[in-house]
């Protein structure tokens, strides 16, 4: 199993660089850190009295992998969780943030251990989690997978801003699906074909 430090660095890579996308909810980003987490936390970089877009500009990598082991693997209690589900479930947490557990509260809940879908990782939810890791080892990792694939695609049915993100402009897989599925395994990845036909409505 990689280490979080690991899995960290794979997020700041799989992130990319400095953003500003006016159709993003989260604003000017650089390495999935967005300017509203840095003047939450209070990263005034450039050391000018604000927080800002340079401030974004001039976060570093390991400052990027830091912010999300602390606040997004530590601080949410991910490592709670069985370990195969670390890594998945801190990726979007990052990228979602209490969705993430939320998703898996009522995907443990549907396979017959009730968790509450609050988005807190408390002692039910752990082991909940476990219970269901122990019930399907094989599966429980595909199975969230799926359920943020499924996640993402509602997103853009519901806000056609979004669809970008989930289907490219040949209409192929976007970032958001690529992302899913590169936690899923190949016999669980939609074809193109049932992508396309999924996403037939948005045209």
């Amino acid at each position: 199993m990689k280490t979080v430090d690991e899995i960290a660095a794979e997020i700041v890579a799989r992130e990319g660089g400095f953003v500003n996308d006016q159709d993003d909810p989260g604003g000017a980003t650089k390495y999935g850190v967005t300017i509203g987490t840095m003047r939450r936390l209070g990263l005034d970089i450039d050391g000018d009295g604000h927080v800002n877009t340079a401030d974004v500009k001039a976060l570093s990598r390991d400052r990027a992998a830091a912010i999300f082991k602390r606040h997004y693997f530590e601080r949410p209690g991910i490592g709670k969780l069985p370990t195969v589900l670390h890594a998945t479930v801190f990726d979007m947490y990052v990228n979602a943030g209490a969705n993430a557990v939320k998703i898996l509260q009522r995907m443990v809940s549907r396979m017959g251990f009730p968790a509450s879908d609050d988005g807190v990782i408390g002692p039910r939810t752990a082991a909940a989690v476990t219970a269901a890791t122990k019930a399907a080892p094989d599966h429980i990792v595909d199975a969230y997978g799926i359920e943020r694939r499924n996640y993402y695609y509602a997103i853009a049915d519901g806000r056609p801003a979004s669809r970008k993100y989930a289907k490219t402009r040949k209409g192929g897989k976007g970032g958001w699906i690529k992302r899913a599925e590169s936690f899923i395994s190949g016999r669980y990845r939609l074809t193109e074909s049932q992508h396309r036909e999924r996403t037939a409505a948005w045209a």
